[in-house]
């Protein structure tokens, strides 16, 4: 396989950090020009300063997004950023939107995102690894910060890690909480933040948290990813130790989150798998 700079990207950017450091990582592998789709309500206004267009539509309005990204003439896009869950359940969907959520027996990212990429894809785009650009928020195998987990937390790191490949393969969600061998929380719909509470809550200071990807993980959408926040969540809920797979999660904001992780006395390990890495340029070719 063969990867490649596009001249032009188009970037679907939800809420957060993300989509900011995605369109720097993209100015610096040399995108000339970069198009932005926001969410209104959720995208940060500052990207704006980094693209050379953006539009912006409400959750839901899914035919009007798809209309412009055609009328860009772009053919690759990228999505990231966060979304509310709890905006699936509030927001005003048009009939396209509509028609796609009731088609789906079973509804999580995997299956939400995957049916809206495949109707970009449809209207003849190709959407990208979110992956794509990130090259500095991708770390790889090892302890990052200054304190190592201890015996017992790297038991529950191997055993989390173990039943977190299980659990993404049903598509539930991508973060675990264990302590002494006891599964205290696995996310749900409600997103990595309310599970840490959930678990960290029902077992008390000392749980660990895992982040996981199934082994084939479509890395288009729902990348694991952690940043500061998660860090402070940690810390005030008590979970002593953060495990994730090696160049396989966006870590925003990564010299922060290992400083205020050494602050408080968390430690973080990179796992190393053997699965496939996150893909960093898009490729083409056999």
């Amino acid at each position: 396989m063969t990867t490649f700079v596009p001249e032009k990207m188009l970037l679907l950017a939800g809420g957060g950090d993300y989509p900011l450091q995605l369109a720097r990582g993209m100015r610096r592998a040399g995108v000339k020009f970069i198009s932005v789709q926001g969410c209104y309500g959720a995208t940060d206004r500052s990207i704006r300063r980094l693209c050379d267009e953006y539009v912006s539509f409400r959750l839901g309005e899914f035919e009007k997004s798809i209309r412009w990204l055609q009328s860009t003439g772009i053919k690759h896009v990228i999505m990231a950023g966060q979304l509310n869950p709890i905006a699936l359940f509030t927001a005003h969907f048009d009939p396209l939107s509509r028609g796609i959520l009731a088609s789906l027996p079973v509804k999580n990212a995997h299956t939400i995102y995957g049916a809206w990429i495949h109707e970009i894809e449809k209207a003849g785009l190709e959407v990208l690894p979110a992956s794509c650009f990130m090259d500095e928020h991708i770390p790889g195998a090892g302890i990052l910060t200054r304190r190592a987990p201890e015996a017992r937390e790297m038991d529950d790191i191997g055993f989390g890690h173990r039943a977190g490949l299980a659990v993404c393969d049903l598509d539930i969600g991508q973060t675990i909480l264990v302590k002494e061998g006891m599964v205290l929380a696995v996310e749900a719909f409600e997103g990595t933040n309310h599970a840490i509470k959930r678990g960290a809550k029902l077992g008390g200071r000392g749980a660990v948290m895992v982040k996981v990807a199934k082994n084939g993980h479509d890395m288009r959408f729902d990348i694991p990813v952690v940043g500061r926040t998660t860090i402070k969540m940690l810390h005030r809920y008590g979970v002593t130790a953060l495990a994730y797979q090696a160049n396989r999660l966006v870590m925003l904001q990564q010299d922060d989150v290992i400083r205020d992780a050494d602050r408080f006395g968390i430690a973080i390990v990179g796992l190393e798998t053997g699965l496939e890495p996150a893909p960093l340029r898009p490729t083409v070719g056999a």
